[in-house]
Protein backbone atom coordinates (compact mmCIF):
# COMPACT_ATOMS: atom_id res chain seq x y z
CA UNK A 1 0.00 0.00 0.00
CA UNK A 2 1.45 3.55 -1.11
CA UNK A 3 -1.03 5.52 1.27
CA UNK A 4 1.43 8.33 2.42
CA UNK A 5 3.10 8.73 -1.58
CA UNK A 6 -0.48 9.16 -2.75
CA UNK A 7 -1.26 11.47 0.11
CA UNK A 8 1.67 13.63 -1.19
CA UNK A 9 0.70 13.53 -4.62
CA UNK A 10 -2.56 15.21 -3.63
CA UNK A 11 -1.01 17.58 -1.56
CA UNK A 12 1.31 18.56 -4.33
CA UNK A 13 -1.20 18.81 -7.03
CA UNK A 14 -3.40 20.70 -4.44
CA UNK A 15 -1.27 23.21 -4.09
CA UNK A 16 -0.36 23.98 -7.88
CA UNK A 17 -3.58 23.57 -9.08
CA UNK A 18 -6.24 22.89 -6.60
CA UNK A 19 -7.99 24.46 -3.94
CA UNK A 20 -5.59 24.98 -1.38
CA UNK A 21 -6.47 26.11 2.12
CA UNK A 22 -4.03 29.34 1.95
CA UNK A 23 -6.01 30.26 -1.21
CA UNK A 24 -4.92 30.45 -4.51
CA UNK A 25 -2.73 27.49 -5.91
CA UNK A 26 0.80 28.36 -7.52
CA UNK A 27 0.18 27.75 -10.94
CA UNK A 28 -2.87 30.56 -10.85
CA UNK A 29 0.07 32.74 -9.26
CA UNK A 30 1.99 32.03 -11.79
CA UNK A 31 -0.68 32.78 -14.52
CA UNK A 32 -1.46 36.35 -12.82
CA UNK A 33 2.27 36.86 -12.62
CA UNK A 34 3.05 36.25 -16.14
CA UNK A 35 0.70 39.25 -17.04
CA UNK A 36 3.17 41.68 -15.49
CA UNK A 37 6.61 43.14 -15.91
CA UNK A 38 8.18 39.58 -14.04
CA UNK A 39 12.00 41.07 -14.97
CA UNK A 40 11.24 44.19 -12.68
CA UNK A 41 12.98 43.94 -8.97
CA UNK A 42 10.80 45.22 -6.24
CA UNK A 43 14.24 46.84 -5.17
CA UNK A 44 17.79 46.50 -5.78
CA UNK A 45 18.52 44.11 -3.37
CA UNK A 46 15.63 41.78 -4.45
CA UNK A 47 15.03 38.73 -6.41
CA UNK A 48 12.47 39.42 -9.54
CA UNK A 49 9.39 37.48 -10.01
CA UNK A 50 11.18 35.65 -13.31
CA UNK A 51 14.49 34.95 -10.54
CA UNK A 52 11.99 33.32 -8.36
CA UNK A 53 10.50 30.92 -10.80
CA UNK A 54 13.42 29.89 -11.99
CA UNK A 55 14.76 29.67 -8.54
CA UNK A 56 11.67 26.91 -7.96
CA UNK A 57 12.11 25.09 -11.21
CA UNK A 58 16.09 24.48 -9.98
CA UNK A 59 14.59 23.05 -6.79
CA UNK A 60 12.02 20.90 -8.32
CA UNK A 61 14.45 19.44 -11.08
CA UNK A 62 17.05 18.97 -8.30
CA UNK A 63 14.06 16.55 -6.44
CA UNK A 64 13.02 14.72 -9.60
CA UNK A 65 16.86 14.00 -10.43
CA UNK A 66 17.55 13.22 -6.42
CA UNK A 67 14.52 10.78 -6.02
CA UNK A 68 16.00 8.91 -9.37
CA UNK A 69 19.49 8.94 -7.55
CA UNK A 70 21.15 10.57 -10.78
CA UNK A 71 25.10 11.15 -10.25
CA UNK A 72 26.50 13.46 -8.10
CA UNK A 73 27.95 15.85 -10.91
CA UNK A 74 24.50 15.78 -12.56
CA UNK A 75 23.23 17.33 -9.29
CA UNK A 76 25.88 19.81 -8.52
CA UNK A 77 24.94 20.97 -12.39
CA UNK A 78 21.45 21.39 -11.66
CA UNK A 79 22.51 23.08 -8.30
CA UNK A 80 24.54 25.09 -10.10
CA UNK A 81 21.82 26.77 -11.65
CA UNK A 82 20.05 27.66 -8.62
CA UNK A 83 19.49 31.76 -8.34
CA UNK A 84 21.21 31.63 -11.98
CA UNK A 85 21.40 34.84 -14.16
CA UNK A 86 18.31 35.76 -16.08
CA UNK A 87 18.20 37.10 -19.27
CA UNK A 88 15.28 37.41 -21.54
CA UNK A 89 16.43 36.00 -24.45
CA UNK A 90 16.56 32.59 -22.90
CA UNK A 91 14.12 32.74 -19.80
CA UNK A 92 10.86 33.25 -20.55
CA UNK A 93 7.93 33.02 -18.37
CA UNK A 94 5.97 30.54 -20.49
CA UNK A 95 9.16 28.41 -20.10
CA UNK A 96 10.11 28.71 -16.89
CA UNK A 97 6.45 27.47 -15.61
CA UNK A 98 6.43 24.99 -18.63
CA UNK A 99 9.53 23.67 -17.00
CA UNK A 100 8.38 23.66 -13.37
CA UNK A 101 5.13 21.59 -14.61
CA UNK A 102 6.66 19.62 -16.55
CA UNK A 103 8.95 18.79 -13.58
CA UNK A 104 6.18 18.10 -11.62
CA UNK A 105 5.03 15.83 -14.29
CA UNK A 106 7.87 14.00 -13.57
CA UNK A 107 8.03 13.65 -10.27
CA UNK A 108 4.25 12.31 -9.90
CA UNK A 109 5.26 9.87 -12.70
CA UNK A 110 8.11 8.88 -10.67
CA UNK A 111 6.30 8.35 -6.95
CA UNK A 112 3.25 6.62 -8.83
CA UNK A 113 5.83 4.16 -9.48
CA UNK A 114 7.30 3.94 -5.61
CA UNK A 115 6.21 2.33 -2.35
CA UNK A 116 6.19 4.18 0.94
CA UNK A 117 8.82 2.36 2.65
CA UNK A 118 10.99 3.90 -0.07
CA UNK A 119 10.08 7.88 1.54
CA UNK A 120 12.81 6.77 4.15
CA UNK A 121 15.62 6.65 1.46
CA UNK A 122 17.86 8.60 1.90
CA UNK A 123 18.92 11.40 -0.55
CA UNK A 124 22.45 10.60 -2.09
CA UNK A 125 24.64 13.67 -0.75
CA UNK A 126 21.75 15.17 1.43
CA UNK A 127 21.15 14.20 5.34
CA UNK A 128 17.75 13.56 4.75
CA UNK A 129 15.41 11.16 3.39
CA UNK A 130 12.81 11.79 0.44
CA UNK A 131 10.16 12.29 2.48
CA UNK A 132 11.92 15.28 3.85
CA UNK A 133 12.50 16.20 -0.17
CA UNK A 134 8.99 15.89 -1.13
CA UNK A 135 7.05 17.49 1.66
CA UNK A 136 9.60 20.37 1.34
CA UNK A 137 9.22 20.70 -1.95
CA UNK A 138 5.69 21.67 -1.59
CA UNK A 139 6.25 24.08 1.12
CA UNK A 140 9.23 25.54 -0.82
CA UNK A 141 6.83 25.94 -3.72
CA UNK A 142 4.00 27.12 -1.37
CA UNK A 143 6.87 29.59 0.18
CA UNK A 144 8.02 30.79 -2.70
CA UNK A 145 4.56 31.65 -5.10
CA UNK A 146 3.65 33.86 -2.19
CA UNK A 147 6.95 36.00 -2.62
CA UNK A 148 6.07 36.07 -6.47
CA UNK A 149 2.26 37.41 -5.39
CA UNK A 150 4.06 40.18 -3.35
CA UNK A 151 6.25 41.56 -5.99
CA UNK A 152 3.74 40.89 -8.16
CA UNK A 153 1.69 43.22 -6.10
CA UNK A 154 4.51 45.83 -5.68
CA UNK A 155 6.04 46.39 -8.96
CA UNK A 156 2.58 47.53 -10.32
Amino acid sequence: MNKEIQSIIRNLQNVLGGEPWYGEPVYKILEDAGKTDVFKHPAETQHSQIEILYHMVTWSEFTLNSIQKKEKNIIENIESLDWRSITSQEHTWEKGVGLLKESTKNIIGLLQTLDDDSLSDSIDYRKYDKRFLLNGLIQHHIYHAGQIAFIKNLCR
